[in-house]
């Protein structure tokens, strides 16, 4: 007795009607709709921050988030550099590198890498890639002992173990008695690493930078200086005030120059799947237009008696906003706790799916990420729920409107 009256009216007409049982399923395919598009709008958004984790994972924690080198491709007195560069703010690890394009061969087998001088206690400053070996270790790499860690598939392409030796071809010649040759060393494999990026696995290669700097005949100059960030999204910005302050005789790249369109064309991809799936959530929203149109015709007796006991045409439309607004407020909260849940649960679910079916989604044999991540953002889901839920109650407001608009003695004429 307590209820305010729209209210009690409003919840009322959302139960199963006697007299027109198609409105209700009118109705119900609106709830089934939203909580359709609220739930795989969560969930898809999750799984392609999921994947938009992962990459960054795998590309940024092995690349450096700015690197200073030469105009002319390498840098001398680095040793006082670096450490002007380790003092930086934002700098929390710096390394020199050298960095040229090779061939490996082993037998008949060759293979084109890019090849990496560094200085092994100085890399894990920079990368992560000390942390994905599979074999061996970057410690193995000494002045002089020319040792050379592979990734996973430059060493399968070789046919390569820890223990080989292979033969690097620099890309520079040298005269001999016997002519133009192009310039050999042999290099023992020391380690084997695996990133799970084809860029790195399959086209790269880590050697000690004084044999770098030897075998590219460098002298004490390296080719420049990685550094690592605090926050790698505040890359351009400290690489564009240390060009700046080096001045134009330096070259300083982010790795958003380098990397920076994959994941824009990711991000651009997020987006425009944002708006497909939300014109989902629309279409469902458009059942409930219509659903509250024929539940307004078809109440429309109702509604003249309401009118003539005095109920004002405000209160007429408040109880078919409450009307709708029910069905879009339950719809929304089930579709946000299904997405949650799928998403908090990705993991078992497609492997569930997987194995009742038979079939792979993404196979390891093609894809790099052979399984899907699932990273969920809560401020996805709020913006979700609170988006729904105003397009919900905007829904309503036509139909509401047309119901307050109705007459009294032109509805109950012909009763």
């Amino acid at each position: 007795m307590f209820t305010p009256l729209e209210l009690f009216i409003g919840q009322r007409y959302t139960h199963s009607r006697r007299r027109n049982r198609f409105i209700s399923f009118i109705s119900f395919a609106s709830m089934l709709g939203i909580l359709l598009g609220v739930m795989v709008l969560i969930t898809v958004l999750s799984i392609m921050n999921g994947f938009e984790k992962e990459l960054r994972d795998k590309i940024l924690g092995v690349v450096s988030h700015v690197t200073v080198s030469g105009t002319n491709g390498q840098l001398s007195d680095w040793t006082a550099k670096l450490d002007g560069l380790q003092a930086e703010k934002h700098v929390i690890g710096a390394a020199p590198y050298v960095q040229k394009q090779v061939m490996l061969t082993n037998g008949n087998l060759m293979r084109g890498v890019v090849l990496q001088g560094i200085d092994p206690a100085r890399q894990s400053q920079v990368s992560d890639v000390n942390f994905k070996m599979l074999e061996g270790n970057f410690s193995n790499l000494k002045p002089r002992e020319y040792g050379i860690v592979l990734g996973v598939e430059v060493a399968a392409n070789l046919g390569v173990i820890p223990g080989d030796k292979v033969t690097v071809i620099v890309p520079q010649v040298q005269v001999t008695p016997a002519g133009i040759l192009p310039r050999l060393k042999r290099f023992t494999v020391v380690g084997i690493y695996q990133i799970g990026h084809p860029e790195y696995d399959g086209m790269t290669g880590f050697i000690e930078l004084s044999d770098a700097s030897r075998l590219f005949r460098l002298g004490e100059n390296v080719g420049g200086i990685r550094l690592k960030l605090d926050d790698m999204f505040a890359a351009p910005a400290i690489g564009h005030d240390l060009q700046t302050k080096l001045g134009k005789d330096f070259e300083v790249v982010d790795w958003s120059q380098e990397h920076g369109s994959f994941f824009r064309a990711v991000k651009t991809e997020r987006i425009v799947m944002t708006l497909i799936l939300f014109l989902v959530v629309c279409v469902a929203l458009f059942n409930l237009v219509a659903s509250l149109m024929m539940a307004v015709n078809d109440k429309e007796s109702d509604i003249a008696i309401l009118r003539t006991f005095g109920m004002s045409g405000k209160r007429i439309m408040r109880i078919f906003m409450i009307q709708g607004s029910i069905i879009g407020v339950f719809g929304t909260l089930v579709g946000i706790g299904l997405g949650v849940w799928l998403s908090l649960n990705i993991h078992t679910v497609i492997p569930f799916l997987e194995n009742t079916f038979g079939f792979k989604i993404f196979s390891s044999d093609v894809f790099y990420i052979s399984e899907i991540p699932s990273d969920l953002r809560w401020g996805n889901v709020i913006w979700i729920g609170i988006a729904s839920l105003i397009a919900s109650v905007l829904a309503t407001v036509y139909p509401a409107w047309r119901a307050s608009q109705i007459q009294p003695a032109e509805s109950l004429r012909y009763e």
